[in-house]
């Protein structure tokens, strides 16, 4: 098994409807579930019409790579639900009705030619550039509706 890939993974948390909340990125060759703990902590508070700011998701939908006990232990304690599929029990099938808005924000963000192939060197600007794509995306679907 080669472990040493070369390029970046875009790592992507949505709310419900495809609007992006929470964007990084990451080498190729690094697991997805480390990716999850900065990813949650990165969501800005939610204005909601009644009470106080929502800091964090009610449910956290996620596939078999942050299929880990210490993962979900996380996620409980701050009083998050999440929907994982275990490895080797669950398929990943009945996630799908929820994950499909994922795929679909991630094939808005391939659309940008920019971030279809990494032309920067320096991650800071691809990070830049991919933040650009996530606000015209949530530009596009707002000024739609």
């Amino acid at each position: 098994m080669d472990r040493g890939k070369y390029g970046s993974k875009i790592h992507l948390i949505t709310e419900r409807n495809g609007l992006p909340l929470s964007v990084g990125i990451s080498g190729a060759n690094l697991h997805d579930s480390q990716a999850l703990i900065p990813l949650v902590k990165g969501i800005p508070p939610i204005r909601s019409r009644r009470g106080r700011r929502r800091r964090r998701p009610g449910k956290l939908h996620g596939d078999k790579g942050y299929d880990y006990s210490h993962l979900r232990r996380w996620l409980r304690g701050r009083g998050i639900t999440h929907r994982i599929a275990r490895k080797g029990i669950e398929s990943s099938q009945r996630l799908g009705r929820h994950r499909w808005t994922v795929e679909r924000t991630m094939a808005w963000l391939a659309g940008c030619r920019r971030l279809h192939r990494r032309y920067e060197r320096k991650p800071v600007h691809f990070l830049a550039f991919t933040s650009i794509a996530c606000t015209l995306i949530c530009f596009r679907r707002l000024t739609r509706q």
